[in-house]
């Protein structure tokens, strides 16, 4: 993650709300925790409006009756003071009326559609069919990613062999991972298939890139709302109620708490998959894979055999490397500039050589060969699995195995071996209504089974 200072009004215009007023930013720092400020009026939100009816008569459009409190926990503002205001606005226009009340307070009136709301949601669909939490302002995003990123999360020798205690990784290669770890910059993960490349970097991001922190639903730049949570690739963190303050006011519900995100992608990674995704049909943009992952680790596995050429993925990411921003671009054409908080780590069991140049390497700040295991290292991941798998070890067997399926036909020692020739070797056992231990006999049909003679 980046550690350059910016300014939070770097590249981007101030979203103003109806009123003309520079929408509140900052959130609230407890310690060294940020978390959303609270919402006492319209104002606070940053948007106007007219923007909040169309997605209030969007709600209403779609779901049918609804009471004050069911539209605001879809929209995510508080009724009292922010939604209630909205409420009237449309109830002056007549484009809601109330029929009747579920109990007591307006954020229990039931609500319905008439048809001059409906005729105007219909305009405000064919714009955009976005109707679910409201955004918050390109401002306050920008606003709160600094505030929740300013300092980096140093890890020590001793926290990260805690982390990595269940994998057996030499001394090493411990020191070579955690000072690439404390950088917060790229790193390029190379070595033979099967070694623990993507577990090593998964299980470092998902363990020690800091405290969780907030991301919004949605973002809004100039009426364009961009999504940004996304269940699949973010994990929410439980909370029993919201953050309280001193007033009794809770924070900004748009705003959700979640882990800090580690993204992964693939063979499928496109360049045009790194910029905003416009759905042409629901009319509103879904954030790229980076913008998801800010604040955590972005890891691109299988590095060089995705459908765009290596250099052209490494020129994209010269920019947000070096400068800690990164450019989007609007179906208008428009750019933004957003904050890039994000480790990110090139995983590949490819030549370095054959993939990029010396010049492009250079950029990356640390490259990680993840080798064979030495024969020691072999060893004692086969006693962990066997041990994990409910397997009796057995030392002779192990010399067997090795002797006849690796040093005889010069077979070079992977780590992920040990797991998946003993769960080879458990399924012929079942099979054949036997105990699954390790004889010559379920050791030789395993391997067979497993190994390819290439």
């Amino acid at each position: 993650m980046s550690d350059r200072p910016a300014n939070p009004g770097s590249g981007v215009r101030s979203i103003k709300n109806i009123g003309g007023q520079t929408p509140r930013m900052t959130g609230e720092l407890n310690g060294d925790t940020w978390s959303p400020p609270p919402l006492s009026s319209l104002n606070d939100t940053g948007l106007n409006l007219l923007s909040m009816a169309d997605l209030v008569l969007k709600v209403l459009y779609f779901g049918g009756y609804l009471a004050g409190h069911a539209i605001s926990d879809i929209v995510k503002l508080p009724y009292t003071g922010v939604l209630e205001n909205v409420m009237e606005f449309l109830k002056r226009e007549k484009m809601v009326e109330v029929r009747g009340a579920g109990g007591l307070g307006e954020a229990s009136y039931q609500f319905v559609i008439s048809q001059r709301g409906a005729e105007k949601a219909r305009e405000a669909i064919e714009r955009s069919q976005y109707a679910g939490p409201a955004p918050v302002t390109l401002d306050q995003y920008i606003a709160a990613m600094h505030a929740q990123n300013r300092e980096k999360n140093i890890i020590h020798e001793e926290q990260l062999r805690q982390v990595l205690r269940d994998m057996v990784i030499s001394e090493e290669m411990l020191g070579r991972i955690g000072p690439a770890v404390n950088s917060g910059k790229s790193i390029f993960l190379y070595g033979p298939p099967g070694n623990g490349k993507t577990t090593i970097a998964e299980t470092v991001g998902r363990l020690i890139l800091g405290k969780d922190m907030y991301i919004p639903y949605a973002i809004d730049v100039d009426g364009q709302i961009i999504r940004i949570f996304d269940g699949v690739n973010h994990e929410a963190v439980e909370q029993t109620e919201r953050v309280r303050y001193g007033t009794g006011m809770i924070s900004d519900p748009r705003w959700v708490k979640i882990r800090r995100p580690v993204i992964m992608v693939g063979g499928e990674l496109t360049l045009s998959g790194l910029d905003l995704v416009y759905d042409p049909i629901n009319k509103f943009y879904e954030a790229p894979f980076q913008v998801k992952a800010n604040g955590g680790m972005f890891l691109i596995d299988d590095f060089g055999r995705q459908q765009v050429r290596p250099r052209d993925l490494l020129n994209r990411w010269i920019v947000p490397l070096e400068k800690g921003v990164d450019f989007l671009t609007l179906a208008t054409g428009r750019k933004i500039e957003l904050p890039f908080y994000v480790m990110i780590v090139f995983s590949t069991n490819l030549e370095p050589r054959d993939l990029v140049d010396e010049a492009f390497l250079r950029r990356i700040r640390h490259k990680i060969e993840i080798g064979d295991p030495t024969y020691d290292q072999f060893r004692e991941i086969f006693k962990r699995v066997c041990e994990a798998k409910g397997v009796r070890y057995d030392e002779q067997g192990l010399a067997y195995l090795l002797k006849e399926w690796y040093i005889k036909q010069e077979r070079p020692l992977r780590a992920v071996h040990p797991r998946d020739i003993l769960t080879q070797l458990m399924d012929i056992a079942i099979y054949m209504n036997k105990s699954p231990v390790l004889t010559k006999e379920l050791l030789d049909r395993a391997a067979a089974s497993y190994f390819v003679n290439l």
